[in-house]
């Protein structure tokens, strides 16, 4: 069990590191607007790629599909759906409150949710028990970390003003609605195991077998992504650079959703590892990873260069706590396997 712990946490890792980068190509657009590489970006993250890992690692794909019916499917196809919206917002939340008030809220009510609905639905037995105070000890680390990351953030924006076109409730509503659809990704995997399950069944292994849950909670997200981003096509009149496609741009938001999907993909199988709360400590260390690598990445390309010396201090404080959090939350996982022995 603690082999498959610390596997489990590594892979999240890894999933961090992709899922924290995935946005760094666009920095080097040449020619595309955001419209035209999100676009591309979401063919190839919620399309292309699901398929093909699905059809590569997962036994008797369609028989597993007709096997379940379309009653199972619902679920993670509508909860998939509400976070494609969540994208859609986040993108609006931020624009009107800035990054670092919109991230704070946003991020911060994305992780406490898929963290903690998970274990309320399918690991209630734990609430009262030593691994449980350990979780919530763990999960209070992780929200104090993103929002002292936050405040950081916000340091180092001084000086830039965000207006939420005199509606400021209004935008904070609007981040708020968007933290709580944000985690809809991870309740379709983690409700959306009846999937898996009969992949088992039908011959695919554990690890494998959460490969059959991506194509259907990501085609639900697809419809408000893809048509957000017609809209913006049609809106800015940019459909005609697809005609001046270079196979930089092209590659740039290819680059995108293999980062993008791959980490959702190696995430799936951190969770199998994790055990019994894979979908609940995952999703936290999953968010952990992504969050200090995209802070890492910063600091590398210079972002933080001009920042003041508190708004960094407050920042490697945030990212101790981060790393505080995921000792806590690994050390939840090992202490579920050996109250199993």
């Amino acid at each position: 069990m603690r082999h498959s712990v610390w596997v489990g946490v590594g892979l999240t890792l890894l999933a961090g590191l992709g899922s924290g980068n995935c946005m760094f190509p666009m920095k080097f657009a040449r020619r595309w607007k955001w419209e035209n590489l999100w676009l591309v970006f979401s063919l190839v993250s919620l399309v292309v790629i699901p398929w093909i890992l699905a059809f590569c690692y997962v036994s008797k794909l369609w028989s597993v599909y007709s096997a379940i019916g379309l009653g199972t499917m619902v679920l993670p196809l509508l909860l998939g759906a509400g976070w494609g919206i969540a994208q859609i917002l986040f993108g609006l939340s931020v624009a009107r409150l800035g990054l670092a008030l919109g991230y704070a809220i946003i991020i911060g009510l994305g992780s406490l949710g898929g963290t903690l609905i998970p274990l309320l639905v399918n690991s209630r037995s734990v609430l009262g028990t030593s691994v449980g105070a350990l979780f919530f000890a763990g999960l209070a680390v992780m929200i104090t970390g993103i929002v002292v990351s936050a405040r950081a953030g916000s340091q180092r924006e001084r000086g830039t003003t965000h207006t939420a076109g005199g509606n400021y409730a209004g935008a904070l509503g609007l981040a708020v609605v968007c933290g709580l659809m944000a985690p809809m990704i991870n309740y379709a995997f983690a409700f959306g195991q009846a999937i898996a399950d009969r992949a088992v069944e039908l011959g695919s292994s554990p690890t494998e077998a959460a490969f059959a849950v991506w194509p259907l909670a990501l085609a639900g997200g697809l419809v408000p992504n893809i048509g957000y981003s017609l809209y913006l096509l049609s809106k800015n009149g940019t459909w005609g650079l697809y005609r001046e496609v270079t196979w930089h741009d092209g590659a740039l938001a290819t680059l995108m959703g293999l980062l993008w999907m791959g980490a959702v993909g190696i995430y799936g199988v951190a969770s199998v590892f994790l055990g019994s709360l894979g979908t609940s400590v995952g999703w936290g260390l999953f968010q952990i990873f992504m969050i200090i690598t995209a802070n890492l990445s910063g600091l590398l390309t210079g972002e933080w260069r001009s920042a003041p010396a508190t708004s960094r201090k407050l920042l490697y404080a945030g990212l101790g706590l981060l790393i505080a959090a995921t000792l806590l939350l690994a050390a939840t996982v090992r202490l579920i396997g050996e109250n199993a022995r």
